[in-house]
């Protein structure tokens, strides 16, 4: 019996393949895409407006790697978009080559320099130098940055595709991925201007109106009857806002100016309004007014309407300075419209500081309109930063036509001020941009130090006088949205200005984000620079505007000693 073996051929067992990671995560780039991308990198370690932390720097790297790669992405799209064929194998082979061997230099040589680059921005700011211990904090911080956009732009792009599947089912392929694009570029714009924007206002009032609340320790509350909160005020304490709190409960006491006066001071008033001071606007003005009235500003030599940055901020070093010079015979206001800083309150508060400034200014002229001319102070603006938004506001007040005021003082105007953007673009010729001369200086002077001003005492300079201090490394007067096309003036062969770095070199786009990024930190620097005004560069811009009787550039000298003594100037 022949017995036939019959056997099964089995399959081999499988072996189960660990599944691909989604396409969000891929480690798969586009060349050209790459290729920008360190092109951009290289260009975001030139040096811009101020020193920056590593973890800056990193952020910096980060944004400006990922746009360098959308460009490149761009711009390989649009080539195969439009069918333009590609190089024959041998040339386009030799200019791969020389474009990565150009990349590679550029890229090397930029992280050669970028220590000396930043130690050169330091060396103008006083701040001690870096070493390339630096660089493992800028890498991982540019990696985990550029990681994260990469990330949303692929999810971004994902919907998109899978958008486009789901229309192109009804539709023709073309119109089915544009209507695709359309609607998630549309819900990502009301996203971001919608309800990031308001989540991220809402969380920063959250977060500085409990701030407000406190009490900055050394600042204690006022027993001066001329001090809003103080005996007989109608404005309380605890409604006056920390930065109110620390306006009305320090300054100069009669004892200092008569030390440094030689006698006969008056002790200076200081009025304010808090947010919780009043409900509304109109409410919160009437009360400055009768603050005004029930301590007898309207009786002294000077009165000053100061406009407050957001937080409320009224800068010791700007305002002391004028109640020293005048010998204590001054009255200062200011009300509260915000409790953000500067640098949120310039997206979130402009409408708010403008209708605050009129509305004060508007209530507290008309009164003073009222009285004669030969028994009135001499009325003058002031604003810091934002304020100084504030303040040009009112400088277009039809009321002023009839009844001018003596002069308005900004210090560092931010690039939203639209009477500051309009005389630099005006200015007389031969002028730096940083530094204008505008109409001879018969109405409006420009300074970074006060010095530049002094000449004006004993020149024929107008009624009403303007003055604009700027530092030439302040972001928040030179930051703008053109930065990303256009080359500032202010970066020209001879506009530069003293403190801006030999090294800085526009480059499209990304300028732009170096100074944007330059923003929060324009504040942090040494006094003299960025954001941050000496009380000698104050004292000499009130000194040449008011005109002080008798008053000297070496008093000035003296006035900065003793307020350095005192703690007021650091």
């Amino acid at each position: 019996m022949e017995i036939i073996l019959a056997t099964a051929t089995e399959p081999p067992p499988t072996v189960q393949q660990p599944s691909p990671l989604p396409r969000v995560f891929s480690l798969r780039f586009s060349g050209v895409g790459m290729w920008f991308a360190g092109l951009f990198f290289a260009f975001s370690l030139f040096p811009s407006l101020l020193p920056r932390a590593g973890y800056v720097q990193g952020v910096a790297s980060g944004i400006t790697i990922m746009i360098g790669y959308l460009i490149g992405v761009g711009i390989q799209t649009l080539w195969r978009y439009l069918q333009i064929p590609a190089l024959p194998a041998r040339p386009g082979k030799w200019l791969r080559i020389g474009a990565y061997a150009f990349l590679a230099l550029t890229v090397v040589s930029a992280i050669w320099q970028y220590v000396g680059w930043q130690n050169e921005v330091r060396s103008i700011f006083d701040k001690p130098a870096i070493s390339p211990t630096a660089w493992p904090v800028i890498v991982l911080v540019t990696v985990v940055v550029a990681a994260l956009i990469l990330i949303i732009a692929r999810s971004l792009r994902k919907l998109a595709v899978f958008g486009t599947r789901l229309l192109g089912r009804i539709l023709p392929p073309r119109l089915a991925q544009l209507i695709s694009v359309g609607v998630i570029a549309a819900l990502l714009w009301s996203l971001v201007t919608g309800v990031l924007v308001n989540a991220f206002f809402g969380g920063a009032n959250a977060v500085f109106s409990v701030r407000d609340t406190a009490t900055t320790e050394g600042t204690v509350e006022t027993t001066s009857t001329v001090r809003s909160g103080g005996p007989d005020s109608l404005v309380s304490w605890e409604s006056l806002g920390r930065k109110g709190r620390d306006f009305v409960g320090t300054g100069p006491t009669v004892e200092q100016i008569n030390e440094f006066t030689g006698g006969g001071a008056k002790e200076p008033i200081r009025a304010y309004v808090g947010l919780d001071s009043e409900p509304t606007l109109q409410g919160r003005a009437d009360l400055l007014l009768e603050e005004l009235q029930r301590t007898g500003a309207f009786d002294r030599e000077v009165l000053v309407v100061a406009t407050t940055t957001g937080t409320g901020f009224l800068d010791p070093m700007a305002v002391d300075p004028v109640e020293y010079m005048w010998n204590g015979d001054t009255a200062i206001a200011g009300v509260q419209y915000s409790f953000l800083p500067s640098w949120i309150s310039l997206l979130a508060d402009q409408q708010a500081v403008k209708e605050t400034s009129r509305t004060v200014f508007n209530t507290v002229h008309d009164y003073w309109s009222t009285l004669p001319e030969d028994a009135r102070p001499d009325l003058y603006l002031y604003g810091l930063s934002l304020g100084s938004y504030g303040v040009e506001s009112i400088l277009t007040s039809i009321s002023l036509v009839n009844e001018p005021i003596d002069g308005a003082f900004m210090s560092g105007p931010p690039f939203v001020n639209p009477l500051h953007d309009e005389i630099e673009g005006d200015r007389d010729p031969g002028s730096p941009a940083w530094l204008p001369e505008y109409e001879d200086g018969r109405t409006v002077q420009f300074t970074s130090s006060g010095s530049e001003i002094d000449e004006v005492l004993t020149t024929n300079w107008g009624p009403t006088r303007l003055v604009y201090l700027q530092h030439s490394s302040d972001p928040v007067v030179f930051f703008n949205q053109n930065l990303a096309l256009e080359e500032p003036e202010w970066l020209l062969d001879g506009q530069r200005g003293p403190d801006i770095p030999e090294e800085m070199t526009w480059v499209p786009i990304v300028t732009m984000w170096q100074v944007a990024l330059d923003l929060p930190a324009a504040g942090s620097v040494p006094i003299g620079h960025g954001h941050m005004y000496s009380p000698q560069s104050n004292a000499e811009a009130w000194a040449a505007m008011t005109q002080p009787p008798g008053w000297t550039s070496e008093q000035t000298k003296q006035l900065v000693t003793v307020m350095q003594a005192q703690g007021t100037a650091q």
